[in-house]
């Protein structure tokens, strides 16, 4: 089934939020974090809602209403986010004051606004939007579970527009903990190198990217969502090839057929295996280029890459930033993108043109 990308919405360490341009001028980090590109939310959210609101849930709703607004849609028929984290900051600020007050005099307002779905909710809240809503929360596979729900909602046929969106933040605490089980790397690094300095570790990132998905074609949809798929734990890389040629062959379509290839590479010399793997087997002869080096690891940064590819096909063309070599110019009808998390987690997207 063919799903229509009517329109999109992102927030990034990159300069995405309502540029005209495509990523032709990247911002490149000396760090190992990268912390995303906030836009003023004033001329986005009621100022009196903003003081209430964390930094995740800002990103989100003003991703969210930037796809809505570009789509041409006040109210969708459904609102399905993707989350791994969840509202982290909210939840560190109640778990703070509950060791500070001994478990007594709690303000709930920051319990109510730690659950995961508090993003979702609070998107439905300011568009009045009272249709169905849900969020998932499958670490590397959040954004997936939430394209998969959207899948089968427009399947029904009951349903025409749904907003899809993946999101997470990065806090200080969170940075600290996950640091010490060695996911980013030690020293500094400009991010612009991430993928020929090779160590262990890669830059971690945040962000949020909704998607407004139709299963009617308009005249001014450009981009489709043909397919995805997820493998959960492969044994060795022979079975993640195997599970790009099954998905290829199941949508009728050879890997000499597509016209860019985008990996999650991330800079980790022991998450980069496979791709090393895959360059010198399936993706050979492919064309393929990178993104993380412009938004840093994170649960749900498949949507800031679906994001890549939507934006990839209706500019017909390829950023200079995303790959360290020359990218043939021709027409980009077809883009496959494949993606591991802590090389558990892997998802592999067919986009193409309308």
């Amino acid at each position: 089934m063919k799903i229509y990308i009517r329109s999109t919405g992102n927030i990034s360490p990159q300069n995405t939020f309502e540029q005209p341009s495509f990523l032709q001028e990247p911002i490149w980090y000396d760090s190992n974090r990268l912390h995303a590109v906030l836009p003023d939310y004033k001329g986005i959210i009621d100022a009196k809602l903003i003081r209430r609101m964390s930094s995740i849930i800002k990103m989100g709703v003003a991703a969210a209403l930037q796809c809505l607004k570009a789509g041409e849609i006040q109210t969708p028929d459904a609102i399905i986010t993707g989350t791994a984290y969840g509202c982290l900051e909210d939840t560190e600020n109640f778990l703070k004051r509950l060791i500070e007050n001994e478990e007594e005099m709690l303000s709930p307002t920051a319990f109510i606004q730690s659950t995961h779905n508090t993003v979702a909710a609070q998107i439905a809240l300011l568009i009045s939007c009272h249709n169905y809503n849900n969020t998932f929360v499958s670490k590397g596979f959040s954004f997936e579970n939430a394209l998969l729900d959207a899948q089968m909602l427009l399947l029904e046929n009951n349903v025409h527009n749904i907003l899809v969106g993946g999101v997470d933040e990065l806090t200080d605490t969170s940075f600290k903990l996950l640091s010490r089980f060695g996911l980013y790397k030690k020293e500094t690094i400009n991010t612009a190198h991430l993928f020929t300095e090779i160590s262990r570790g890669t830059v971690a990132g945040e962000g949020a990217s909704f998607f407004l998905l139709s299963n009617q074609k308009q005249d001014t949809d450009r981009v489709c969502l043909d397919g995805f798929a997820t493998l959960y734990k492969p044994v060795n890389n022979e079975e993640v090839e195997d599970f790009i040629s099954t998905f290829l062959k199941a949508h009728s379509i050879n890997i000499s057929d597509i016209d860019i290839v985008i990996t999650g590479k991330n800079g980790d010399t022991k998450n980069n295996a496979v791709y090393h793997y895959l360059d010198n087997t399936i993706f050979s002869n492919s064309q393929t280029v990178n993104y993380k080096h412009l938004c840093g690891e994170y649960p749900t940064a498949t949507s800031f890459a679906l994001w890549l590819a939507t934006n990839i096909i209706k500019t017909n063309s390829v950023p200079s930033c995303l790959s360290e070599n020359v990218v043939e110019n021709k027409q980009i009808k077809t883009v496959l993108m494949y993606n591991n998390y802590q090389n558990i987690h892997h998802s592999i997207y067919l986009i193409s043109a309308c």
